[in-house]
């Protein structure tokens, strides 16, 4: 399963199953789970830990260097779950510090020319189009679509089952549960074919349409907007996700 082109280094542990093609680099430091598949001239190099199930396309680096002019060296991470699609071209950097990580989940698919940046971290079942990026220590919720060509400044935070429009500008969080458009990126309206999909029920839909035009549309104050939505809607779980997620806000949240 590993073709005769492939250069992999003595130190690499590769998991039982896994298939390298043609012109796979993997470095000294890089632990493979079971059954991941390389297409052909991928690289995986650095401290980076997969799980089992990945596909790779061609033309990935995994866990090369951060481009961050803050490295001092040592040995930074780069930790991916199961069963995650790279395709062609995508790139994922290793953290900055020695001792930090950036870290990806299970069951994300990341598409051509994708980039995730060092020390982000994202969760399970995000899709990344093709041409988007992620700066430096962005952190990405459960289930968030982030669409074509899309940027993410750094330090920002994208809520779970959120949609980010495509050509998009982000430089602050998005909120849960939303759909953010534009540059820089305005919220516009609920996720609700995401939600849907999802299987959010009519009533949970609802009260976050409701917090939406309280947060967005009255011109209230973030503080005076949340004490609103904790007075006046039901304490349902996604409503109250959403209330925390806001109040936690370190760069504010995309208006």
């Amino acid at each position: 399963m590993i073709h005769s082109s492939a250069i992999i280094h003595p130190q690499a542990q590769v998991g039982s199953g896994c298939e390298i093609g043609p012109f796979c680099v993997i470095g000294e430091n890089v632990i493979l789970g079971e059954n991941n598949k390389f297409h052909s001239h991928v690289v995986v190099d650095g401290y980076t830990k997969m799980g089992a199930g990945n596909e790779v396309f061609p033309f990935v680096a995994i866990g090369t260097k951060t481009q961050d002019l803050k490295y001092k060296g040592g040995n930074p991470r780069l930790e991916i779950g199961d069963k995650n699609v790279f395709r062609e071209g995508a790139t994922v950097h290793c953290g900055t510090n020695d001792g930090e990580a950036t870290v990806i989940g299970s069951h994300n698919l990341f598409l051509i020319q994708a980039h995730v940046a060092h020390d982000c971290i994202l969760g399970n079942h995000i899709i990344m189009s093709g041409y988007t990026g992620l700066a430096g220590h962005v952190v990405v919720g459960d289930h968030a679509i982030i669409s074509g060509f899309s940027a993410v400044h750094q330090f920002c935070r994208i809520g779970k089952y959120s949609i980010i429009g495509g050509c998009s500008k982000i430089v602050q969080d998005v909120p849960p549960f939303m759909i953010v458009d534009g540059n820089p990126g305005e919220t516009r309206t609920i996720n609700k074919i995401g939600l849907e999909r999802a299987g959010f029920s009519d009533e949970a839909q609802a009260a976050l349409r409701a917090a939406y035009k309280v947060l967005f549309r009255e011109g209230l104050s973030t503080p005076n907007a949340l004490a609103k939505i904790e007075a006046e809607l039901p304490p349902l779980p996604e409503v109250q996700y959403l209330v925390q997620f806001v109040r936690a806000s370190e760069r504010g949240v995309s208006k």
